[in-house]
Order: structure tokens, then C-alpha cells, then sequence
């Protein structure tokens, strides 16, 4: 099942559907929530191989991405196959993923 399209019908069956800028804050306080869980895990990145990040947290943040694509009437998995295209040609370029 695409997961875009369960998002979406979990939104609409619950009535959970809202401005795309809710959205984003709720994925940015999602992101938040990782941040603070790798930060205390690996004691503020002193001992980075002790990350620890909570599956859920990790499903609220997707569940978030996804349903502001979905307010946004953008396909997760397209943008998905535009970024990898984006980072093979700089792969292929420079030989660096990064953006600069």
C-alpha cells in the first residue's frame, strides 16, 4: 500500500485535515522530538555511536511528511525520485552528495 495514500485516508476518515502551514510546524516540532532523543542518547554527540531514536517518534515525524505532502497535492514518491536524481548528479559531478 502506498503510504502517502493511507496518510491521506487516515487525515480524511478522522477529519485531521488542516493548513499546509500546520503542517509543517507539526513536522518541525516532529523533528524537534528526534533531535532532543539523539542529543540526550548521545550525550549531546560526545558518543555519537549511542544515537538512539524511538521508532514512533521516527512514525510521528513520516506521518507528518507525509500528510504535508498531501495537503500540499505533492507526490511523496516523485519528490522522492527528484532528490535521488538531484544527488546521483552531483554524485556524478563532484563526486559529493552534499550541496556544497
Amino acid at each position: 500500500m502506498d503510504e502517502q495514500a493511507r496518510v491521506a485516508r487516515f487525515v480524511d476518515e478522522h477529519d485531521l485535515s488542516c493548513p499546509p502551514a500546520y503542517r509543517l510546524l507539526d513536522l518541525s516540532a516532529e523533528v524537534g522530538e528526534l533531535a532532543a532523543d539523539a542529543t540526550e542518547s548521545s550525550e549531546y554527540g560526545t558518543t555519537p555511536d549511542a544515537l538512539s531514536v524511538k521508532e514512533d517518534e521516527l512514525g510521528d515525524t513520516l506521518f507528518a511528511l507525509l500528510a504535508l505532502c498531501e495537503e500540499l497535492d505533492v507526490d511523496a514518491g516523485e519528490a522522492l525520485d527528484t532528490a535521488i536524481g538531484k544527488y546521483e548528479g552531483r554524485l556524478t559531478e563532484r563526486g559529493d552528495a552534499g550541496s556544497q
